[in-house]
């Protein structure tokens, strides 16, 4: 695993990730010595999301638009 101070990773954000991207290493971003975070490729090809997969999962109740909540609330006298 590669270290790489936090520094040198605000400036060479775009070319850090797509070395991270290419040789599939994750790096380790530190501040004084210490990790505070860490860079790792996503391995493999993500699924394509398809329109309406969620279809009948939710269900709406009541009106959206003209939506009160008024009788949520009480208002102390």
């Amino acid at each position: 695993m590669k270290n790489m101070v936090i520094s040198d990773f605000k400036a060479k954000c775009i070319a850090v990730l797509k070395t991270a991207q290419h040789d599939g290493e994750p790096i380790t971003i530190t501040w004084h010595g210490h990790p505070i975070a860490r860079v790792e490729p996503i391995l493999g090809k993500a699924a394509p999301r398809k329109l309406g997969a969620l279809k009948g999962m939710m269900r709406i109740k009541g009106d959206l638009v003209h939506a009160s909540s008024s009788s949520d609330w009480e208002m102390n006298r």
